[in-house]
């Protein structure tokens, strides 16, 4: 794409997410605020929105996360930061975060990153991701490799308050380009060509293999999946909350009512229902199994949950409670 229509891309990716009614939904935004790395897909965001913003009396605060994971992060994150200012940023911070193991290296950066942009922006401010169009491919093929449903699969939401991603639909040789039209100088983060990270080997590996095999526009295909499956899940969560309001009394479900309606829905239901009794990490396995007690009843007995929980049902209901250790056989 030339230059001078990367530019103009980004920008209209902007202008287009933050006059959305499902971005904005009460009154005109005051401020946003911007994430930024350093790299071309959030120099060109923060690029864009402070463009967008200047004609919509909207203040922008850039706000660049070091991670501390590597040598030099500070001088990055302070590289960036001059960036955002040249750009006009109307604040600029520095956010040091730590961060902790668990889950991965990945995950850990990601919750302590998501975690300091929610404590510092703007009150009521949405919070823009440079997440692209290629960004979100991955995230497809990483949620059909691990198997975990269509609602892994539909990838990441343009919109899912306070945080907005304007780039979905806009390709990383357009940050690219973008950011080279607009001379800005982009970081090329090392751990985005180390291979010991998964989603770098299915930048590097999987989808250029992908697109040559299958001829290319895999990772469009890919987003417009994604698209695809969110409407429908977005949907079936609908009609699971209204079948919800009919089956669940006080803490307790009719599964009676609840077998009346097909499996995707009564899942639904009941991973809503078992997150909201205090039970964690329900997976598609406790799922399938709490889900016998009302669709494949035959007088089972309770089934094991994460957290010490135990899901019962008796005399037509389903209970969670928590299991009661039995003391050892001597």
């Amino acid at each position: 794409m030339p230059a001078p229509a990367a530019v103009t891309a980004t920008r209209a990716a902007v202008r287009r997410l933050l006059g959305s009614a499902e971005a904005s939904p009460s009154a005109p935004l005051g401020a946003v605020a911007v994430a930024c790395s350093g790299g071309a897909d959030s120099l060109a965001l923060a690029a864009a929105t402070t463009h967008v913003a200047r004609r919509r009396d909207i203040a922008v605060h850039g706000l660049v996360v070091d991670h501390g994971l590597q040598e030099g992060s500070a001088d990055v994150a302070s590289r960036a930061a001059e960036q955002l200012e040249e750009l006009g940023c109307d604040v600029v911070r520095v956010l040091p975060v730590e961060v902790g193991r668990d889950g991965g290296p990945e995950a850990a950066a990601r919750r302590a990153r998501y975690a300091a942009l929610e404590a510092v922006r703007p009150a009521g401010a949405p919070v823009l991701l440079g997440h692209t169009r290629d960004d979100q491919a991955e995230t497809v093929l990483l949620g059909l490799g691990r198997g975990s449903g269509a609602r892994s699969i539909a990838g990441m939401r343009p919109v899912d308050l306070p945080w907005l991603r304007p780039f979905l639909d806009v390709t990383r040789d357009t940050t690219l380009a973008a950011c080279e039209a607009l001379g800005l100088r982009p970081w090329q983060d090392p751990h985005n060509s180390d291979a010991k990270f998964t989603r770098v080997r299915l930048r590097a590996e999987v989808l250029p293999l992908l697109e040559e095999v299958l001829q290319g526009g895999v990772a469009s295909a890919l987003a417009r999946t994604a698209v695809q499956l969110r409407e429908d899940a977005d949907a079936l969560d609908e009609v699971a909350a209204d079948v919800r309001k009919r089956v669940e009394h006080g803490d307790a479900l009719d599964a009676g009512a609840l077998s009346a309606n097909p499996a995707a829905v009564r899942r639904r239901v009941l991973r809503g229902w078992l997150l909201d009794q205090g039970v964690r990490e329900v997976s598609d396995a406790h799922l399938r199994a709490a889900d016998a007690l009302v669709g494949n009843w035959k007088g089972q007995g309770p089934h094991a949950l994460p957290g010490g929980f135990v899901l019962r049902r008796t005399h037509g209901t389903l209970r969670v409670e928590v299991a009661v250790k039995q003391p050892p056989d001597y």
